[in-house]
């Protein structure tokens, strides 16, 4: 079977699942407290990897478990302040505020490799300030905490990219999703028997199980393995817009299925967002090689 003609099908279907993630995480976390239901999240993913790549674990070395550990750690943050900030916020607007993280990485990486933003990047800045500023503030330009929260879950989402840059290369990225899975979840329990009580009685309905059945093996594990097939047999800019559309199917799916209210404003800013994060993933030159394929054809 060709791969490549699965690769984009792949990268739509994990933007589809992700987007549609959002309301469903929403209506979990009436039932759930945010702690344990992203340990029972992260535990899971841990385990359909880890079972799904067994033949993987002969590239195992004892340096997977500190990488694991950091990763895990910056994913942990991300998921659990993003997670805080959905409970507080619209499942659209966390959807679409989520997606910020990809104009910070660029900046985040200049900090910690001294790789410069380019000109696309800072035009990609200039313009996703400008959505987030019209979808999170008010009138009297105030913002609702669970939005500060999802702007905050960004940056951890973005320090969990560069943490993956900078501590997986040269291991076997499968390994490394495991275990940073596997950190994750530990840190969660850690934190979820610490401080919340374990809600034992709302796995007896199925208006829970089924929305976190989902959660675990669709929107965790595969999810990841189609983000990751994927984006091996696609090349990156196209992969970048594919999984981008993420934001635009949690808007559409928490409008239909949540009920989220939905303004000019809110779309012209999920709009100026949207443009933004295409901006930094792929610096427009899907366009630009259309342009240039045009002048070049005979007339």
């Amino acid at each position: 079977m060709n791969m490549k003609l699965l690769a984009k099908p792949m990268l739509f279907a994990a933007a589809l699942i992700w987007g549609t993630s959002f309301f469903i995480m929403k209506n979990a976390l009436d039932a759930l407290p945010v702690y344990f239901l992203l340990a029972i999240r992260f535990t899971a993913g841990a385990v359909l990897l880890a079972l799904f790549f067994w033949k993987k674990w002969k590239n195992f070395t004892p340096d997977y478990l500190w990488r694991g550990a950091i990763i895990g750690g910056c994913l942990f943050l991300a998921y659990t302040i993003q997670t805080f900030g959905l409970s507080m916020t619209t499942p659209s607007k966390n959807a679409f505020l989520t997606a910020v993280y990809c104009v910070i990485v660029p900046f985040l990486t200049w900090a910690v490799v001294k790789k410069k933003p380019d000109r696309w990047n800072i035009l990609a800045a200039v313009l996703c300030v400008s959505g987030v500023g019209l979808v999170s503030l008010t009138e009297e330009l105030t913002i609702n905490p669970g939005d500060l929260l999802t702007l905050v879950c960004a940056l951890f989402y973005a320090s969990h990219i560069v943490s993956v840059e900078k501590f997986a290369a040269g291991k076997d990225i499968y390994i490394i999703t495991v275990f940073q899975f596997a950190f994750a979840a530990l840190y969660a329990w850690i934190l979820g028997f610490a401080t919340q009580t374990f809600p034992s009685q709302a796995f007896t309905r199925p208006e829970v199980v089924l929305p976190l059945v989902y959660l675990c093996v669709m929107a965790t594990a595969v999810a990841l393995l189609f983000q990751n097939v994927g984006q091996i047999y696609s090349d990156p800019s196209s992969a970048a817009v594919i999984l981008s559309l993420e934001s635009v199917f949690g808007v559409i799916s928490s409008v239909i299925f949540y009920g989220d209210p939905v303004t000019v404003r809110l779309v012209i800013g999920f709009v100026l967002i949207f443009i933004a994060v295409v901006c930094s993933e792929t610096k427009f030159s899907f366009l630009r090689r259309k342009a240039t394929s045009s002048s070049e054809s005979p007339s």
